[in-house]
């Protein structure tokens, strides 16, 4: 091959090696991310509503559904009909009475907040001391029973998720005192042929501890046998006669 021709051949080969190299190296650098700002991660919309907090942490919120103002029992009913709830108000709070009673209203997620006393004057042991319970959407039971020096089983005791998760401490008051529940719920979610989607899921706060972490649900409360889910929508929330006189007053609850 004539030298000169071998030498525009090899000049022509190193030309275009280097154009390519220069397009290789435009193309990376038009798609290098632009370099980041705090602007970038700044959300403006939506705008969170403003909720006026209640004169303390027990108080309703001004975004919160009275279910008991000390007055009566208005957004109640039996649960096993349509009659009105039959527990006696006194001094601002209510007694369990004859029959479980249940909110007219339906709920899906949700905060709740209420506050229970035990009896003062102790009488029985175990399960058949103070007992009662709050079920939310009408089927998942977080256990009310006098928990202050009465042995029981663990997931029977006061803050258990009923015969499902112990409390994660014993944060019970002596019998006569008040105790709150704080309880912030996530309902589960069922697919269109009613199979199970994603389980409920609860956090309890009683007397203000932490006795139940974001627990899992495992399906509806059972007394007999194992837990297990059918698809429902909106539920109310229901408290249980057990054939002890638990006082219940302070009850408030605010969807989520």
């Amino acid at each position: 091959m004539d030298v000169q021709l071998l030498f525009m051949l090899k000049t022509a080969i190193v030309t275009m090696l280097f154009g390519i190299a220069a397009y290789s190296s435009h193309a990376q650098d038009s798609k290098k991310p632009a370099e980041m700002t705090p602007e970038m991660t700044e959300q403006w919309e939506p705008e969170p509503q403003v909720v006026t907090p209640g004169t303390n942490n027990a108080a309703a919120p001004s975004d919160a559904i009275i279910l008991f103002d000390g007055k009566d029992l208005s957004k109640w009913k039996s649960k096993n009909g349509e009659g009105d709830a039959a527990w006696p108000v006194n001094d601002g709070y209510f007694t369990v009475g004859k029959g479980d009673i249940s909110t007219k209203q339906g709920f899906r997620d949700f905060q709740l907040h209420l506050e229970w006393s035990a009896p003062e004057k102790v009488e029985g042991e175990g399960q058949g001391r103070g007992n009662s319970g709050v079920f939310l959407q009408d089927r998942y039971e977080v256990q009310i029973l006098d928990s202050h020096n009465n042995r029981t089983y663990s997931n029977g005791q006061a803050g258990s998720i009923y015969k499902q998760y112990p409390p994660l401490v014993n944060a019970m008051r002596k019998p006569g005192e008040w105790n709150s529940y704080d309880i912030i719920y996530t309902a589960p979610r069922f697919n269109e042929d009613g199979s199970l989607f994603s389980e409920a899921r609860v956090t309890v706060i009683h007397n203000g501890v932490v006795i139940q972490n974001n627990a899992v649900i495992r399906g509806a409360t059972e007394y007999i046998g194992l837990p297990k889910y059918k698809a429902h929508g909106n539920a109310p929330i229901s408290l249980q006669d057990h054939g002890n006189p638990v006082r219940f007053r302070n009850i408030w609850i605010r969807e989520l």
